[in-house]
C-alpha cells in the first residue's frame, strides 16, 4: 500500500511546496541566462538540455518511510534535499565537471553538498555528479535558502538511469539478480563509451586547430 500524508500533513506539505517551486525557477532562470551566454559568447557550451520537476507528495512520503521517519511536512523540509530537482545533460562526461565549476564559484548561491558518482559509481551501476545548492528565495518579508538538488550527466548516463528507474519501479525495488548484474555490465559499457566519445572530440578539436594554423600560414 503507498505511504501518503495525513490530511492535516498533506495541508501543511500543500504550503511548503510552492518556495521549492519558486527556488527551483530562481535556479533555472540563472541556469538559463549561463545556457545562452555559453552558447552565443563562448567557445564551448557544456549544456546539452535542462530537466526539472518537484518530488511528489507520495514520492517524497515514500522517501521519508524509507528512511524511518515519520511523514510530515516538517520531516520534509528538515531531511530531504531534493524536493526541487534539475537535471543538466552535457554532451561529454568532461563538461560535467567543467559545467561543476563554473556553478560552484557563482555567488549566487551556496553549495552545501556535493557527490560524484562518476568517479564513484553507486553500487548498480548508477552515475551522476550531484549538488545540493542552497538558492536564496525572498518572500513573505525575509529569506530563506532552500535547497535545490541538481544533478549534471551525460545522454548515455541519464538513459541508463531511466532504465534503472523502469526495472526498479517493475520489481518494487526488489530487483532480479541477473538484471541487477546486466545494469552494472551497461554502467561499466557506457562509461567506457563516454571516455571514447570525449577521445573523439578531442581529436576532431585538434584536427580543426590544425587545419585553421594551415590555412593562417597559406
Amino acid at each position: 500500500m503507498a505511504v501518503r500524508f495525513s490530511d492535516e500533513e498533506f495541508v501543511k506539505l500543500k504550503e511548503l511546496l510552492p518556495v521549492y517551486e519558486w527556488s527551483m525557477q530562481i535556479f533555472l532562470t540563472k541556469l538559463n541566462i549561463l545556457h545562452q551566454d555559453l552558447k552565443h559568447f563562448q567557445k564551448s557550451n557544456p549544456i546539452e538540455h535542462i530537466k526539472s520537476r518537484i518530488k511528489a507528495p507520495e514520492d517524497i512520503a515514500g522517501k521519508l518511510k524509507r528512511m524511518n521517519l515519520d511523514v510530515s511536512a516538517d520531516n520534509a523540509k528538515r531531511h530531504l534535499k531534493d524536493i526541487s530537482g534539475v537535471r543538466i545533460i552535457c554532451p561529454f562526461a568532461k563538461d560535467i565537471y567543467n559545467l561543476v565549476d563554473i556553478l560552484t564559484s557563482m555567488p549566487d548561491w551556496r553549495i552545501s553538498d556535493r557527490e560524484d558518482y562518476i568517479v564513484e559509481p553507486k553500487p548498480s551501476g548508477y552515475r551522476s555528479y550531484h549538488l545540493t545548492i542552497e538558492v536564496p528565495v525572498h518572500y513573505s518579508g525575509s529569506t530563506e535558502e532552500v535547497p535545490v538538488e541538481v544533478q549534471l550527466r551525460t545522454a548515455a548516463m541519464d538513459f541508463w538511469a531511466m532504465m534503472e528507474h523502469q526495472v526498479r519501479y517493475k520489481f518494487r525495488e526488489v530487483v532480479p539478480l541477473h538484471l541487477s548484474d546486466e545494469l552494472v555490465v551497461c554502467a561499466i559499457k557506457i562509461a567506457e563509451l563516454d571516455k571514447r566519445m570525449v577521445t573523439i572530440q578531442e581529436a576532431i578539436s585538434r584536427m580543426s586547430d590544425n587545419s585553421q594554423v594551415s590555412d593562417t600560414e597559406t
